[in-house]
Formats: structure tokens, C-alpha cells, sequence
């Protein structure tokens, strides 16, 4: 067993402020009309740019900019992990904006001028996030967080679908992911059956969703799944409707195809969960450090270890350490 390990020295408020080293800025752009409303701004590596709105809180917009920058840089080193992503949304000038709530005059103006971002700007945007969808205290965690979620579909969007066609295409029969989907939701189906095959584990059922949209969902599911952010007894329950696989092992079980996928270390999709912690300059590559005691061990949600894949050691001086063990 090979044990990586990354550890961040933060503040431990499991519980209260995170640590994120990146500034809010004022708005570069406040001449181009679809953004024109949005002072609050924060450039995450180069490769995604947050616009917030002036109501949105200072912590949820930088919550934000930490999980997109924890998903590109996973080991948190302050490098992209894949170059190819890194290239695809720097080419695009790829955005996440943040609303205050649905129907905002921000949000009627972007979408207003959409289509001119699209033709004049190079602009990229796979998702956008609600004010009362950001939650810095429960980072990833369903029905409080949607940030993961939505960072996710923007970098899937606007990279991998583009970069590695073959692989993570969206349309009937053009990749990979298409056919484990096939598999995912026992059969294949351009519109949502009236009922899906027992056999399936994946039966989004939203009306609205074409197949690409399927698709662009069920990377989600299993990108999470393989995290472990599913991994709680009241998040299955909640998305039983929608997705069965709620742990590591499950998806790695049944979801044969999409795991394999998922973990081809050639792609670099993100393997652990976001926390909402990111400072590269304060990563020590250490396992031993003296003068501090080690008070206790829990998972990604914040409950004691039970021999997860994936935890978090927290030590009396306010460190942490991530740690990731790969068999």
C-alpha cells in the first residue's frame, strides 16, 4: 500500500474559517455588457474567472475559488495537474459566475448577451451558482454545497468534453462515457423512459435533459462517487432517485467501465474531494512533524475515520494533514 500524503497548515475550524490564498478583485471587464454587473472577481490559475455579484459574501465567493483551484490542482502544489485542461480553458476565457438568486438583473443581462460572449470573446461557462448553493462550512456536501457540482460541470464543459472527445463525448455512441452510460442506466435512452430497468443505477429523470445533459450529469455522479462525497447515510437516501452508487467501493464494483475511466491516471480527473482549503505556499511535503500531537482522525464529511480511503489526521497545533491511500 502507497501512502501519499499532503498536508495544509490551516486554522482548524473544522469548522470555522477556511483558508484560501487567493484576493478578491474588482471587475476586469466592467465595460462588456453580460458582466457588466459583477464587482466582485477572483482569477483562480489563470484558467477560471468567478464573477460574483456585490451581495454574495466575500467567504462563499473565495469557497468558490478554492474548490475550482482544489479540482485543477488536486495535490494542491500550485501547478495544474493536466496540461491539456490547463491549455483548454486558458484558450477559452472559461467563467463561473455566482447570482444572487435565480432571475437576478445580473443573471437576465449575461444570458441577455450570452450569445455576443460566445462570438466575440472566446467565453466559455458549463454552470453557474446561486448564492443560497454555496455553503463554505459543508464543502461538496448534497443539498448544502452545490459548488463541487457546478465547478465540475464548468471544467467538464469547457476541457475534457473538448479535449478527449473519445473518451468523454456526450452524444449516443461517441465515447466511452456514452457507453458506460448506456450500461449506467440499463439501456440506452434519447429521452427519459416512463420507467428504467431495475438493473440500472442511474435514472436521472428530469424532463428537460436531453442525452448530452445526461451525460454531462453522470460525469458528475462518478467523479464525486469515486470521492467518497457521497458517502453518507442521509445523501443516499436523498439522491436514491437519481444515483444509487453512494461509495467508493460501490462505484468501483458496479460501475466497472466509468471507474476505470475515472481513474486512468492519463486523464487526471480530480480524485479527492474538495474541502475548501487551498494555499499552496503553506504545503510542506512532510509526514513527520515534531512538536505537535495528532487529536483526531475523520473523513471528508467530518466524521471519525473508519478506515476511509481518503481522511484527514488533525493535529493540536491547527494543522492538518489529507491523506490518500491507493492500493
Amino acid at each position: 500500500m502507497i501512502r501519499v500524503i499532503f498536508i495544509l497548515l490551516l486554522p482548524l475550524s473544522l469548522l470555522g474559517q477556511n483558508t484560501v490564498c487567493f484576493e478578491i478583485e474588482e471587475n476586469p471587464n466592467p465595460s462588456i455588457d453580460a458582466l457588466t454587473l459583477f464587482p466582485k472577481y477572483v482569477n483562480v490559475l489563470d484558467c477560471i474567472h468567478i464573477y460574483a455579484e456585490q451581495s454574495i459574501s466575500d467567504a462563499k465567493v473565495l469557497h468558490a475559488a478554492a474548490t475550482a483551484a482544489e479540482l485543477l490542482d488536486n495535490n494542491e502544489d500550485g501547478i495544474i495537474d493536466d496540461e491539456n485542461v490547463k491549455n483548454a480553458l486558458m484558450d477559452l476565457y472559461t467563467v463561473m459566475p455566482l447570482f444572487a438568486y435565480e432571475g437576478s438583473n445580473a443573471e437576465e443581462i449575461l444570458f441577455d448577451n450570452f450569445d455576443d460572449l460566445m462570438d466575440n470573446n472566446n467565453f466559455c461557462a458549463g454552470a453557474v451558482l446561486y448564492n443560497n448553493e454555496i455553503d463554505p462550512s459543508s464543502p461538496g456536501f448534497w443539498g448544502n454545497d452545490a459548488s463541487v457540482e457546478e465547478v465540475l460541470h464548468t471544467i467538464n464543459a469547457c476541457s475534457h468534453v473538448e479535449i478527449y472527445p473519445a473518451v468523454f463525448g456526450l452524444e449516443p455512441n461517441s465515447s466511452e462515457m456514452s457507453d458506460a452510460m448506456d450500461v449506467a442506466r440499463g439501456g440506452q435512452f434519447l429521452s427519459i423512459p416512463s420507467n428504467y430497468p431495475e438493473e440500472g443505477w442511474y435514472h436521472y429523470d428530469d424532463w428537460t435533459c436531453d442525452y448530452e445533459c445526461m451525460a454531462m450529469e453522470y460525469l458528475y455522479w462518478c467523479i464525486v462517487a469515486n470521492m467518497g462525497l457521497l458517502d453518507n447515510n442521509m445523501i443516499c437516501s436523498g439522491i436514491s432517485n437519481e444515483w444509487e452508487l453512494c461509495t467508493p467501493e460501490e462505484f468501483q464494483d458496479i460501475d466497472i467501465l466509468m471507474h476505470t475511466i475515472i481513474t486512468n491516471p492519463e486523464y487526471k480527473i480530480p480524485q479527492l474531494a474538495p474541502d475548501g482549503n487551498y494555499c499552496p505556499n503553506n504545503s510542506l511535503l512532510l509526514e513527520d512533524s515534531v512538536n505537535r500531537c495528532l487529536i483526531k482522525t475523520i473523513d471528508i464529511l467530518g466524521r471519525d475515520n473508519h478506515n476511509s480511503s481518503f481522511y484527514l489526521e488533525i493535529y493540536d497545533d491547527g494543522s492538518v494533514e489529507k491523506k490518500y491511500l491507493i492500493q
